[in-house]
């Protein structure tokens, strides 16, 4: 007979922004004249840059004829996206080959599916706060024991804390994990690491022959000199490191759908030479996915160069300005904030030790305004909410007069 996977039954309550979807409906239903301000999910409002746009109706134009049509392409990605991502690396001093990328359709699926490559028995370490999707799927995929609700965490996890006192940049475990899932700029704390900060956690994989799984979602978003882009940047992190990024938040793909992963061919872990690890994920992207559509990846080479990364850029100046506007609004009102400079989100204390959700309750309620209640991202967000960037200029104005004019702390 069937049975199910028994390790869904470990994941706790309902994943995080379906459940900020919930509540707010059944909040918008109880005051439907009530205009609410969402400034939670990371969903970007703007318009695709123009010269991304262009190239897609162009891919759609030759797919209308038959002397152009193209079908499926390669799994790992076409290769004019992928050489394209070479030379995109190597303005930041980072050497790589095409046969080491590997496009997809997000950052998100792949932080997923990229722990099929190792063991049910390796130890996991995150960061604390996280993104969910870290955690859950390893949950799913057998590496934890059960969601213990007393310390709002899964038993068998190594969690590595981050929070005021380090600046929320973790520092390597002190015991051997095998897997490392770091985000800089993070996600949801708007931290970035240095090179020094990441240097050690290099050294660390190295040492005890773990792998790091980095995402670099934001990494467009770093304004100021001295962090690192990329963790290849870091000298030996292809010996030990995957890195993730996407277009999502730099060009505004998150209905377009496009990312990369690299898995370095000198990557190795315990049980696996240099050049393993590449020919498992190409031997599972090959099997399990048939290539990211090729309308995205022409749109995507043309954000990755000329106007299209111009107006890229552009988009992220955006963001960032309305980063900087609720920075300084919450500050205004005397919340303590972190982030929101080198990140599209802003980390921001509760007032008067209240939990996440119950703030959340609260923002709601008197201000109308929709953020990211931190517990949802681990046990050390219990007293933050993270503020997303994301959303039209003029409501987050508004967000933040409204929040001036009726939060009572």
């Amino acid at each position: 007979m069937a049975t199910i996977n028994t390790n869904y039954q470990k994941l706790a309550s309902g994943y995080l922004f379906p459940e900020i979807a919930r509540r707010t409906a059944v909040w918008q239903k109880a005051h439907p004249d009530a205009k609410v301000l969402r400034l939670g999910i990371g969903n970007t409002t703007e318009a695709l840059p123009q010269a991304v746009c262009e190239a897609m109706k162009q891919k759609i134009d030759g797919l209308a004829a038959r002397s152009t049509y193209t079908g499926y392409g390669d799994e790992q990605g076409d290769t004019y996206l992928r050489e394209e991502l070479v030379s995109y690396y190597k303005r930041w001093g980072v050497e790589l080959e095409s046969t080491e990328f590997f496009v997809s359709d997000g950052a998100k699926s792949d932080a997923a599916n990229i722990q099929d490559l190792f063991g049910s028995d390796n130890v996991v370490a995150v960061q604390d706060p996280a993104y969910p999707v870290y955690v859950d799927s390893n949950v799913v995929g057998g590496r934890t024991g059960l969601f213990n609700k007393e310390r709002g965490c899964y038993d068998g996890f190594v969690y590595l804390s981050s929070t005021e006192e380090n600046g929320f940049i973790p520092t390597p475990p002190s015991q051997k994990v095998d897997l490392i899932y770091l985000c800089s700029p993070n996600n949801p704390t708007g931290s970035v690491a240095t090179y020094d900060q990441l240097k050690a956690f290099v050294d660390y994989a190295i040492e005890h022959k773990s792998v790091i799984i980095f995402d670099s979602a934001y990494s467009e978003y770093i304004t100021e000199e001295g962090y690192p882009r990329s963790i290849y940047e870091v000298e030996g992190a292809k010996r030990c490191a995957v890195e993730i990024n996407s277009f999502s938040k730099f060009s505004g793909f998150t209905g377009v759908r496009l990312g990369w992963t690299i898995v370095p061919k000198q990557l190795e872990c315990e049980d696996a030479q240099a050049g393993v690890l590449n020919a498992m994920w190409n031997r599972r992207q090959c099997t399990f996915f048939n290539g990211a559509s090729n309308i995205a990846q022409r749109g995507g080479y043309a954000a990755l160069h000329g106007e299209g990364y111009e107006q890229s850029r552009a988009l992220v100046a955006y963001y960032l300005e309305n980063a900087r506007i609720i920075r300084e609004g919450l500050t205004k009102v005397g919340l303590t904030v972190y982030g929101g400079v080198n990140s599209p989100y802003i980390w921001a204390k509760t007032p008067n030790g209240m939990e996440s959700w119950e703030f959340f309750d609260l923002l709601l309620d008197s201000c109308h305004v929709v953020v990211t209640p931190g517990s949802g991202f681990g046990p050390a967000g219990r007293h933050f909410v993270r503020v997303s960037s994301y959303g039209h200029q003029e409501q987050v104005v508004e967000a933040m007069r409204m929040i001036e004019e009726n939060l009572k702390i």
